[in-house]
């Protein structure tokens, strides 16, 4: 405490040259908080706005720039035979998307259909009635699942519509549920079209021939999903010729967050490194003061070392003013680089994903502390030890 009491006496002593000495430390620490802190609320915040699609669902698709498409095309035999052969697949089933003329009542509005099963892909909650079942989709029934949009456009005036007809064309689904809205955000992503009816049922009425779109899997385990993947387009090209000629493309949620937290990471790195040569700078900056403050005070040093003190004092003095100085800037650097992610993240972040996630404050502190240390430890010493290793004889003589 007595070392740390004289510290800042010695520094509250020079306020402008201590804070110049550390602004660098201010600007590499708050920028490293700030890309860090933003990194993660961004990467959080659009993992939230994907959160409608099922964690166990993956799509499989024939690559569109392959030469014969129609080879790699997908059949409703393959869908089958993919769920009884492949150990971990729950469930296969047509993926599409058709688009026609939906009214209710007086009111109407162009939306696509798409065909879903019991185990969704948009796992948006529900707010009224519910999701299919079983046995509509194995009686292929005439129901329907609309978004949120639907629901406003066609019924303005409110109240649940479940058991309300909509027709789609000229053919009737009796609503039997209704999903919630979405997060309020720009880039939120809607997944599946607005009108959701089971699969079964648009395969009777949409599907012309015995190929589809794409195949949508259920996977048992979210976990198997990758090995899942590579199985089911082995199986699919063994069924389409047994050869590597047949193209597929993959798609499912955890490839989408990969590479959002990829392009964050880097982000993250690139202004890391940035921070760093700030550290560097700042810590030459930090030596630089603390070896004119050693100058300056070296009869100090020399009345201190003639009346009993020891060169560990003095190097324990010298180390904990360097520790204060790295600390006060680190501190200073944290504070705006939270302050920073905190106002981006308030204010931005949330109107573009319409979800905000926690800050990531032990991290945040971690790195501030990691860098107040590697900074006093690597700039600091040198000019303690020099300081305690000063000749109390010369330095009593020193002008």
């Amino acid at each position: 405490m007595m070392y740390a009491a004289e510290a800042w006496r010695v520094l509250l002593a020079n306020k402008v040259r201590s804070l110049l000495t550390v602004t660098g430390l201010i600007i590499g620490v708050g920028a490293v908080v700030a890309i860090l802190t933003l990194g993660k609320s961004m990467g959080g915040a659009v993992s939230a706005a994907l959160g409608g699609i099922a964690d166990n669902s993956f799509i499989i698709f024939p690559n569109t720039t392959q030469r014969n498409t129609q080879m790699a095309s997908i059949r409703l035999s393959d869908l089958a035979a993919i769920k009884a052969d492949i150990p971990g697949i729950v469930d296969a089933q047509p993926l599409g998307f058709h688009t026609e003329l939906v009214h209710a009542g007086h009111r109407q509005a162009r939306y696509g259909v798409s065909p879903d099963g019991p185990i969704p892909f948009n796992t948006t909650p529900i707010e009224y009635g519910r999701r299919f079942t079983d046995a509509d989709v194995t009686s292929a029934a005439s129901v329907c699942v609309i978004s949120h949009t639907v629901y406003q456009r066609l019924f303005p005036d409110g109240g649940d519509p479940t058991g309300e007809n909509l027709y789609v064309g000229d053919r009737r689904y009796v609503i039997v549920g209704v999903l919630q809205p979405p997060h309020h955000g720009f880039i939120n992503a809607q997944f599946g079209a607005d009108i959701s009816i089971p699969w079964t049922t648009y395969v009777q009425n949409y599907v012309h021939g015995s190929t589809v779109f794409a195949g949508r899997f259920i996977a048992a385990n979210s976990a198997q999903i990758p090995a899942l993947e590579i199985a089911v387009i082995n199986a699919l090209r063994a069924r389409h010729g047994g050869g590597a000629g047949q193209q597929y493309q993959s798609f499912d949620k955890a490839q989408i967050t990969q590479g959002i937290n990829g392009v964050f990471n880097a982000m993250t790195l690139i202004v890391a490194l940035i921070g760093a040569v700030s550290l560097v700078v700042a810590g030459i900056g930090i030596m630089n003061i603390m070896l004119v403050s050693v100058a300056e005070r070296t009869r100090e040093i020399g009345v201190r070392k003639a009346i009993g003190a020891r060169a560990s004092q003095i190097l324990a003095q010298f180390f904990v003013e360097a520790l204060l100085l790295c600390g006060a800037g680190c501190t200073i650097g944290l504070v705006v680089g939270l302050a920073i992610g905190e106002a981006v993240n308030r204010f931005a972040i949330i109107k573009l994903t319409g979800s905000i996630t926690p800050i990531p404050w032990l991290t945040a502190i971690a790195v501030a502390a990691i860098f107040a240390i590697v900074a006093a430890l690597a700039f600091g010493t040198y000019p303690a030890y020099r300081a305690s290793r000063l000749d109390p004889i010369e330095a009593l003589r020193y002008e």
